[in-house]
């Protein structure tokens, strides 16, 4: 059993390869509604009573005192004032993604679980195909296209196909294994956070040395599961390694287990990079649009961390 996650996880970090998070914006400044930011005193008119350098000087003073009572009173200016990324924006986009993905995963996991009563144990695959090729489709075009254009219409409908996938593939374990679902939504919920905490803390940070080494590993687990897959289909493997070369055993201990905690460490380190790219595109004010760019990132990796442990534990309780 395997799923296009990983490769999906593996492309989107090149999608925040965009100059808008790499380049300084000059013009990144704070702006408040209802300031006159770069008005000026107009002078008095030729000709006018004689008006002496000190009362200038006081209605200067005056003006300055105003627009500046005008700009403190005011309140902060948010992403659609400004059109610029924030953090919050990004993640009230980050919420709306994840709740398209729990519409259709319910979708995906009543269809997967019906049709698996209905048909007295073999469950109907459709939607778990169509969801894991929509969704591995969607996010190559969004990664490779978003350089020049980023799409919010095709991150909305990579959130359904993917929903539709994990909920799939989610009843379908949960049958198999009562409980693992569970399991794998707490344990991905701790992961996320422990990541977070460390990020914001500032304790964790992604370096380039250490994100080429990810990266390479990434692609090379990409490679893996391709050649696993193959594998399964073409019968090559027995029948009986319901995870192909992941149900092999080195020393007694699933080679499942080795990769798997390897890749939790992958998908999370994925996540600091997801970011650390967030906070540099705020940084640097990218344009409001981009924050799709940045709750693409996070989605695509949480459901990859979610799907490998889910597989993780299943081979745990396969093995009881």
């Amino acid at each position: 059993m395997t799923d296009p996650s990983g490769a999906e996880a593996t492309m989107s970090n090149f999608a925040f390869n965009n100059p808008a998070f790499q380049q300084q914006d000059p013009r990144n400044v704070a702006s408040y509604p209802g300031s006159s930011q770069g008005t000026y005193a107009p002078p008095p008119a030729p000709g006018a009573a004689a008006g002496t350098a000190s009362f200038q000087h006081a209605g200067m003073d005056a003006a300055a005192n105003a627009q500046l009572e005008g700009m403190y009173t005011s309140p902060s200016a948010g992403a659609l004032e400004t059109d610029r990324m924030t953090v919050e924006d990004t993640v009230w986009k980050t919420a709306g993604l994840f709740a398209i993905l729990l519409v259709t995963a319910v979708a995906g996991w009543v269809w997967t679980a019906t049709s698996f009563v209905n048909s007295g144990g073999n469950a109907d695959m459709t939607p778990w195909i169509v969801g894991a090729l929509g969704g591995f489709v969607l996010a190559m075009v969004v990664t490779f296209t978003s350089r020049k254009k980023v799409r919010p219409a095709l991150i909305w409908a990579y959130a359904a196909f993917e929903g539709l996938f994990v909920g799939a593939i989610s009843a379908y374990f949960e049958i198999i294994w009562p409980g693992v679902v569970m399991q794998a939504t707490l344990a991905t919920v701790a992961v996320v956070g422990v990541t977070l905490a460390l990020f914001a803390s500032g304790k964790v940070r992604a370096s380039a040395k250490m994100t080429k080494i990810v990266m390479i590993a990434m692609l090379g687990y990409l490679v893996f599961s391709v050649l696993n897959l193959v594998l399964m289909w073409t019968g090559v493997l027995p029948a009986g390694q319901a995870f192909g070369l992941y149900s092999a055993e080195i020393f007694g201990i699933p080679l499942g287990l080795i990769i798997g905690v390897l890749v939790v460490f992958m998908a999370a380190y994925s996540l600091v990079m997801d970011f650390d790219q967030i906070q540099q595109g705020v940084r640097n004010g990218a344009p409001r649009k981009y924050g799709w760019l940045g709750a693409f990132g996070i989605m695509v990796t949480v459901v990859w961390l979610y799907v490998e442990i889910l597989r993780i534990l299943a081979i745990l309780r396969g093995n009881d």
